[in-house]
């Protein structure tokens, strides 16, 4: 994971005039130049601005407390090389992985869906199973635009459906998190909170349903004790089945 921050260039702060770019201070990630999708996302406790290039190919941008959309927008166009240059290093780890063009097909709710893409006047429109999403431009490559709309739409479900299960079991958390784990599906912290994989998407519901269950049952049993396999028994009968599945489902496969 590479990460830039606003020190790196040594220079005070200018104001030229911003860029003309779309308001980006909102959940949907900005389709920036070069194809690179850019999350902005606002952090009281941050000093500074900064950028960090994401495991999915996607940037984040964080934004400081005193910070405004205007100098993130600025900011970023200030890091075009170095972000150019961490994008292309990503892609050619990943240059083996086929382009994501019409056609392409991959797992979704725990099926394989084929992506559409169709080309109409000044956008393209991208569609798979129930899902579409338009973008202002065509690209040789979708794959980052499908997991940036997976990820959203994983971060839309994920948390309500965490707490209607959490009431269910008459357990409280104190907070759910979408995140991007490079090797789990799930935690819960002594805190109460539970970080879900957002890949978690692209799984059967019952699989969905039982990771969140095996976090919730460590509300009560914070290890793997016979307890705690009988907690999670109770709530989920079908967890031998999901278990299976997500032994033999990798995550770096699923993207």
């Amino acid at each position: 994971m590479f990460q830039l921050s606003l020190d790196f260039f040594g220079l005070p702060a200018k104001r030229p005039t911003a860029p003309r770019i779309a308001p980006v201070e909102s959940k949907e990630p900005f389709l920036w130049k070069h194809g690179i999708a850019v999350h902005f996302l606002r952090r009281p406790r941050a000093r500074r601005y900064l950028l960090r290039l994401l495991p999915d190919g996607t940037a984040r941008l964080v934004i400081p407390r005193r910070g405004s959309q205007a100098e993130a927008l600025r900011f970023l166009e200030r890091s075009e090389d170095w972000l150019l240059k961490q994008h292309t290093l990503w892609r050619s780890r990943t240059r083996a992985r086929v382009p994501w063009t019409d056609g392409a097909t991959f797992p979704f709710r725990g099926e394989p869906v084929v992506l559409r893409v169709v080309r109409e006047p000044g956008h393209v429109r991208l569609a798979f199973a129930d899902q579409d999403l338009t973008l202002p431009q065509q690209l040789p490559d979708y794959h980052a635009a499908v997991l940036a709309h997976l990820r959203r739409l994983a971060e839309r479900e994920l948390p309500p459906r965490t707490l209607a299960l959490a009431e269910r079991h008459g357990i409280k958390v104190a907070r759910v998190s979408v995140r991007a784990q490079r090797t789990r599906w799930g935690s819960c912290s002594s805190r109460g909170v539970i970080s879900l994989n957002w890949h978690l998407i692209q799984a059967p519901p019952y699989v969905v349903d039982y990771l969140i269950v095996h976090e919730l049952m460590h509300r009560r049993e914070m290890n793997h004790s016979k307890r705690f396999w009988a907690l999670v028994a109770e709530a989920c009968p079908t967890w031998r089945e999901a278990e299976k599945w997500l032994k033999a489902t990798r995550l770096d496969t699923l993207a």
